[in-house]
C-alpha cells in the first residue's frame, strides 16, 4: 500500500502545534475552559493509529492492488481533465464512504470515535479512529483505482482531502456567506458533529458540499439550534482511547449474540446505528420521530440513520 510518511511528516507537526496554540486561547478565553483530557485521548488516538500503519493492512484488503491490476485505463496527472476527474471523483466517492460511515453500523463502528468529543476543536481532527480500515473503508475508492491513479496517487489525494478538513473543527469560525453552500466550512461541519435531531446524518462533504445538496443530506446551521456535539451513546463521553475504539465493537458483539435469526445478525451489522428488532431502537428516524420532527407514519422513518 502507499507510503505516505513523507506527508504525515510535514502535516502532523503543524497539525499538533496548531491545536495547541487553539487549546491555550480557548481555556484562557472560554468561560467551560478547554478538555485537555479530551485533547490527550485524541492524542492517543492518533499515535494508535500511526502504530496500526505498520499492520500489512495490504493482505486485509487486497482489492485496491487488484482493481489496478485490471484497470480500465491509465491517468497521468499532467493533464487538467485527469486532476479535476481525480478531485472530483475523490469528493463523490468520499461522500459516499461518510455516508455510509454514519448510516451503517458496520461502517460506523470504526468512525463513531472520531464523533465522541464534547467539545469541537482542532484536535478532534485527528481523533479518525483505530480501526476504519479494518472494515473495509478503501473499498469506496478502488473505482478510482479502476479509471487509472494508482493506489498511490488516490491514498495521496485522500490525505490531502482529511488535511483540508483539519481546520474545519475550529468551532470559533465564523459563517463564509454564500460560500456555505459550495464548500465545506466550519459551520457546515459544526452541524455535521451535532447530535441535535434536528442535524443528524448531515454534511458528509469533504472539500465541497455540492454532493449533499445533490443527494439531500445538506443541512445548514441554525441560530435558534446551537450545535451540541458528540454521540448518542453514553460510552462517548470517555476521555480512555481504548472506550471509544472497542467499546462499539462490543456493542456489536454483544447484540449479534443476541440475535434471534441471520435477518437480525444481518440488520444488527449493517442496518442504521440503533436498530432494534422491536423498531424501538435509536436509529435518526426514531430519534427524529420521538422529538416531533417527522410524523410517525412518515417514509422518513425508513431513512437511515444516526450520529
Amino acid at each position: 500500500m502507499a507510503d505516505l510518511s513523507g506527508i504525515y511528516m510535514v502535516v502532523l507537526p503543524l497539525v499538533l502545534m496548531a491545536a495547541v496554540a487553539e487549546g491555550i486561547w480557548l481555556a484562557r478565553s472560554r468561560p467551560e475552559g478547554y478538555d485537555w483530557k479530551a485533547s490527550a485521548c485524541s492524542l492517543a488516538d492518533l499515535a494508535g493509529r500511526q502504530l496500526l500503519r505498520f499492520v500489512p493492512l495490504a493482505i486485509i484488503a487486497p482489492w485496491m492492488g487488484l482493481a489496478w491490476e485490471y484497470r480500465f485505463f491509465t491517468q497521468s496527472l499532467d493533464s487538467i481533465g485527469s486532476i479535476l476527474l481525480l478531485f472530483f471523483g475523490l469528493e463523490f466517492f468520499y461522500y459516499w464512504y461518510h455516508r455510509f460511515s454514519h448510516t451503517s453500523r458496520w461502517f460506523w463502528a470504526g468512525h463513531s470515535p472520531h464523533h465522541s468529543p464534547n467539545q469541537l476543536n482542532l484536535s478532534a481532527a485527528y481523533r479518525l479512529g483505530w480501526f476504519g480500515r479494518l472494515t473495509g473503508s478503501t473499498l469506496f475508492f478502488t473505482p478510482l483505482v479502476l479509471l487509472g491513479f494508482t493506489p498511490t496517487v488516490v491514498l495521496t489525494a485522500l490525505v490531502l482531502n482529511l488535511t483540508y478538513q483539519f481546520w474545519l473543527h475550529a468551532d470559533w469560525f465564523p459563517r463564509l456567506g454564500w460560500l456555505e453552500g459550495i464548500i465545506n466550512t466550519p459551520s457546515n461541519h459544526r452541524v455535521h458533529h451535532a447530535r441535535n435531531p434536528e442535524y443528524l446524518d448531515a454534511n458528509f462533504g469533504g472539500v465541497l458540499v455540492v454532493f449533499d445538496r445533490l443527494f439531500g443530506s445538506y443541512i445548514p446551521e441554525r441560530d435558534d439550534v446551537p450545535c451540541d456535539y458528540g454521540t448518542i451513546t453514553p460510552t462517548v463521553s470517555s476521555r480512555n482511547p481504548f472506550v471509544i475504539n472497542f467499546s462499539p465493537w462490543i456493542d456489536l458483539i454483544k447484540d449479534l449474540r443476541s440475535a434471534r435469526s441471520l435477518h437480525e445478525a444481518w440488520m444488527y451489522t449493517f442496518a442504521p446505528p440503533g436498530w432494534r428488532p422491536d423498531g424501538e431502537g435509536l436509529t435518526t428516524a426514531d430519534i427524529r420521530r420521538r422529538a416531533g420532527l417527522v410524523s410517525s407514519k412518515s417514509n422518513q422513518s425508513s431513512q437511515p440513520a444516526m450520529t
